[in-house]
């Protein structure tokens, strides 16, 4: 027996990890979870979401579940696009075209008096960051793709 065959054999090279893929797979879970609420306990949703919703009108459960079925098409687009890199940027352009509308959508009711003065502050990390972050998103997974092209 030679000297290398008493040598185990070299570890296998593990596949490279996609970041992306953790990434969106983060975001799909997020956005279920927060579509599952909207969905199974809508009245729960409307007054434990640390982001003052009852200022923007009284409860109605249909209303909340028809947001909640949006953000679970979201979650969707993000999940399947963790799973196939080949589709991520029309999955996640799609994702960013609801959160950009929706964030959009709460400036103009704040800039039109329907929204508290200072709800803008109750929407940063729930409404407006995720618009942002899916833009941010978006645009560097198109640049991605030009520079394949």
């Amino acid at each position: 027996m030679s000297r290398e065959d008493a040598l185990p054999p070299p570890a296998a090279t593990p596949a490279p990890r996609d970041g992306w893929a953790v990434a969106l797979g983060a975001l799909a879970l997020l956005n279920a979870a927060n579509a599952v609420w909207m969905l199974a306990a809508p009245e729960h949703w409307y007054h434990e979401l640390p982001a003052n919703v009852p200022a923007a009108g009284p409860f109605n459960a249909h209303f909340v579940r028809d947001i909640g079925c949006a953000f679970l098409v979201v979650a969707a687009a993000y999940g399947w696009a963790a799973l196939r890199p080949a589709h991520r940027v029309p999955l996640v352009s799609l994702a960013a075209l609801f959160l950009v509308a929706h964030a959009a959508l709460h400036v103009i009711d704040s800039a039109r008096g329907y929204l508290p003065a200072g709800h803008w502050h109750d929407d940063l990390a729930l409404v407006y960051l995720p618009a942002v972050l899916s833009l941010v998103i978006t645009a560097a997974l198109w640049r991605r793709r030009d520079a394949r092209a």
